[in-house]
């Protein structure tokens, strides 16, 4: 595993945690939340692999590294291809300015390379 990858998990691993954590502090709130955050990816007029793309693309924007993994996870459960998933960092990119490149050239090639089996 190389060392990108391993980051990648950890940080994954983190984010689920934290949102563990808050959800033992906080039920009420994590459980409307939850179901709050479904409702907006659940598939309707834009399919829920786009609306995954558009998550990541934000992500991207907002410099939000926890976000940027999991939304990247999320494309690729969704089948989305590297192509698709770079096309939507493009447009970010074209949004963020360079603080956006640094990202899509690290964060999300190396949660592609952790996450996609090739499948």
């Amino acid at each position: 595993m190389a060392q990108g990858d391993t980051f990648i998990e950890e940080a994954l691993q983190e984010y689920k945690d934290g949102m563990n954590y808050l959800s033992g502090q906080l039920p009420k709130l994590t459980k409307k939340y939850n179901a709050f955050v479904e409702a907006c990816f659940s598939e309707g007029e834009i399919k829920a692999k786009n609306k995954y793309l558009i998550a990541l693309a934000i992500s991207v924007c907002m410099n939000e590294e926890y976000s940027i993994i999991n939304h990247t996870k999320n494309c690729i459960d969704e089948d989305c291809s590297e192509e698709e998933i770079m096309e939507a960092v493009g447009v970010a990119v074209s949004f963020g300015g360079d603080v956006a490149l640094g990202q899509a050239v690290t964060v999300v090639r190396d949660a592609i390379e952790t996450f996609d089996t090739g499948s």
